[in-house]
């Protein structure tokens, strides 16, 4: 049998739909909350174990109480032993590196879990580099590379190691960042360890990188472009990233690196957004009035669900496919060395229609088709 620990951090990702960049301390998880924040990452986690529906005879789950994977397994229909762990009504990082502990004691073949950096670091905090380990991306930032690249993957990886394909392992980057800063437009990430992974390419995410300094004249070159697509009277929702960022400035204000902004016929009509906000701006406008612009996360490739989840499934499905403006410089697509760009909304349906060819713009009257995928 495969014994496979699962641990959900149930609080990972509440803060990205209503534009808090993270849920990192009581008082942003408390501010979550009030602006109608709900737990996704037991969905997710759900998502993933699905997929293992065709093996749970030879399968043995171990998980937590509660929404820290015992909602996950009920969800996904999978038999599972809760191990002896109490958990509180407010789960945090304690609860979390306990949870690892145990699950490293158990012997588990691998520990399956749900959550975002934060998470990723009490794990390797835990357990270091003995316990073979995997995530589900939930949470909001995810910089780590210890991610699959959504929760359909993280499944996919998991089948094959139950079906007996056993990739040999690396050692993967556990990244996190300064959630205060980070609101204030500033990226101070730093590494704080790594975790040994299954060296699946095929499924796992890459560690994201910054844009170098001299992209800068080819963002501009880019924003012009884009201006000239924005139609008059058209809302514009505009991402997060610097060649977006640049758009923005084109656009006569400096607006948030790190979030959402809206314009329409080049004045600022909200900024930093969050999916209720973007719901009620989209719902002033008449049908197809509305553009969404993004960049894909530099060497990862996501177009969405990536600190960008105000762009929730129900903000897409009313923007509609087609109302996508999407932008990147040649070299931010050079270095995913021929992998695809991504989406993981939270809903596989609509990522499986996200998916395809889409023209990215890379200059000024310069676009390359690229291929896109769940």
């Amino acid at each position: 049998m495969f014994r496979l620990g699962l641990i959900v951090n149930p609080v990972a990702g509440m803060g990205g739909r209503v534009g808090l960049k993270g849920t990192d301390g009581p008082d942003c998880l408390t501010k979550a909350r009030e602006l109608g924040a709900i737990p996704l990452a037991p969905s997710r986690a759900a998502l993933a174990l699905r997929v293992l529906l065709p093996v749970k005879d030879e399968l043995c789950l171990f998980t937590c109480p509660g929404l820290m994977g015992e909602t996950a397994a009920v969800e996904a229909g999978l038999p599972f032993r809760a191990i002896g762990l109490r958990v509180g009504p407010q789960t945090g990082p304690e609860d979390t590196k306990e949870a690892a502990r145990r699950m490293a004691e158990s012997g588990v073949d691998l520990l399956l879990f749900a959550g975002g950096d934060g998470t990723a670091r009490d794990i390797a905090e835990a357990v270091g580099e003995n316990v073979l380990c995997l995530g589900i991306p939930a949470g909001v930032k995810i910089h780590s590379a210890v991610y699959a690249a959504t929760p359909l993957h993280a499944g996919e990886a998991v089948l094959s190691l139950v079906r007996g394909r056993r990739p040999s392992r690396r050692l993967a980057e556990v990244m996190d960042i300064d959630e205060e800063a980070f609101r204030k437009g500033e990226v101070r990430s730093r590494l704080f360890g790594y975790l040994p992974v299954p060296a699946d390419r095929r499924h796992l995410q890459g560690l994201k990188s910054g844009s170098p300094r001299s992209e800068a004249a080819l963002q501009k070159a880019i924003a012009a472009d884009l201006l000239e697509k924005l139609k008059p009277g058209a809302l514009a929702l505009i991402g997060s990233g610097t060649t977006t960022r640049e758009l923005k400035r084109a656009l006569g204000f400096e607006g948030t690196l790190l979030g959402v902004d809206a314009v329409k016929d080049g004045k600022l009509v909200a900024e930093d957004c969050g999916e209720r906000q973007l719901l009620e701006l989209i719902a002033r406008e008449p049908e197809g009035n509305v553009r969404i612009v993004v960049t894909p996360i530099g060497g990862q490739g996501f177009l969405f669900g990536r600190g960008n989840q105000q762009f929730s499934p129900e903000v897409l499905k009313r923007v509609g496919k087609e109302n996508i403006l999407v932008a990147a410089v040649p070299g931010k697509l050079a270095a995913l060395a021929g992998a695809p760009l991504r989406v993981d909304t939270g809903d596989p349906r609509l990522d499986r229609e996200l998916s395809g060819y889409t023209k990215v713009v890379t200059g000024y009257h310069e676009a390359v088709m690229a291929k896109v995928t769940a």
